[in-house]
């Protein structure tokens, strides 16, 4: 597959370095947010369905 002429585009070092902030600052902390809160939500649903609430000994 040909491209079509014209210049190219070349990844640069501030693009890579604002990518990579993007990536570390933004999207993986939110990804582990949005872990946890949904393993608590299926806890949570688990708990309210079938398993009842938790108690003591």
């Amino acid at each position: 597959m040909e491209q079509a002429p014209g210049p190219k585009m070349e990844v640069t070092r501030r693009q890579e370095r604002i990518a990579f902030l993007l990536v570390t600052a933004v999207v993986f902390p939110l990804l582990a947010v949005l872990v946890v809160a949904g393993y608590g939500f299926m806890v949570w649903m688990w708990q309210l369905l079938f398993a009842g609430p938790p108690t003591g000994p």
